[in-house]
């Protein structure tokens, strides 16, 4: 057992049985569902089959983070087992909620001021998050303090690519993120968007492309001009997707030809409550390690 908690938000977009499997501790954001309130629990709650299903029904969705009173109680469970604590937050870019836990943060260490609590801005999200934080387990496992494993996390996390891509853009329309004409015209051409994350943790836009199938060509092109040493590529990759499992598989397929080399098959996971809140079905997301992350 660690000496400490290595921590994370539910926007990691794995499996319960992994974060158990891994020993991650998790905090959960929330959602609503035709104003319903929910835990984005990664799908314990609601099966994400279920969720996607009432969004494309015409249910309306919206997300909220983790307020400060709730990661202080969440923080203050571990500290009152004589742990330490090291959490890590969904990209600064996508959410205010590494505010919110750095304000808790303040406040847990006047009362518990001889437990250290670090908290991590990971620039990242959903499965991209959930493979920063799956090798984070490796490093503790090998026996990183969690001084040492706060620094790693400081200097590797950029190297986690995110590149997506979606093939409805239904939800970009009703998000107000694409004008109703720009997505008639989009939808009529089959314009698939692609995006990445960046270096402040922002979701980009990328490239229009035109066909599912270039697309997801593209997308694992951009794996090879970006992946640690290229199609030589021997880490770990993961793929999320939004009640889209055959376009997810289709990637698959392609990486597992392209990268012969990778530790293990590629793992696919579902997008979780609060990213998928934003995208809707029909995204596919693509996440490996390389190099430093930039604009393009």
């Amino acid at each position: 057992m660690s000496e400490y908690v290595l921590s994370c938000c539910s926007t990691v977009d794995l499996t319960p049985e992994h974060m158990q499997r891994r020993n991650l501790a998790f905090a959960c954001f929330h959602f609503k569902l035709d104003s319903k309130d929910y835990s984005d629990d990664l799908g314990q709650t609601m099966k994400l089959s279920d969720f996607y299903a009432a969004m494309q029904a015409g249910a309306d969705t919206s997300t909220s983070q983790i307020n400060t009173g709730e990661y202080l109680d969440y923080f203050s469970q571990f500290l009152e087992q004589g742990k330490d604590v090291l959490h890590v937050c969904l990209s600064s870019g996508l959410s205010g909620s590494y505010n919110s836990a750095n304000s808790a943060a303040l406040i847990a260490r006047e009362r518990y001021p001889e437990r250290k609590i670090y908290i991590v801005d990971s620039l990242a999200a959903s499965s991209g998050f959930g493979l920063l934080m799956d090798t984070a387990a490796d490093m503790r496992d090998g026996g990183l303090t969690i001084d040492e494993l706060r620094d790693w996390f400081e200097r590797e996390k950029l190297r986690v690519h995110h590149w997506f891509f979606s093939t409805d853009l239904t939800f970009y329309i009703k998000g107000g993120r694409v004008t109703k004409t720009s997505g008639a015209i989009g939808m009529a051409l089959g314009i698939c968007p692609l995006l990445h994350v960046d270096k402040l943790g922002r979701l980009i836009p990328m490239a229009k492309v035109r066909t599912k199938k270039r697309v997801t060509q593209e997308i694992v092109r951009r794996m090879v001009q970006h992946a640690e040493n290229g199609t030589d590529y021997c880490g770990k990759c993961y793929i999320s997707h939004s009640a889209c499992e055959a376009d997810a598989l289709e990637v698959k397929r392609l990486v597992e030809q392209t990268f012969p080399k990778l530790e293990g098959k590629v793992e696919i996971y579902d997008i979780g409550t609060t990213i998928g809140s934003h995208s809707g079905p029909g995204t596919v997301a693509l996440f490996f390690w390389g190099d430093s992350r930039g604009e393009a």
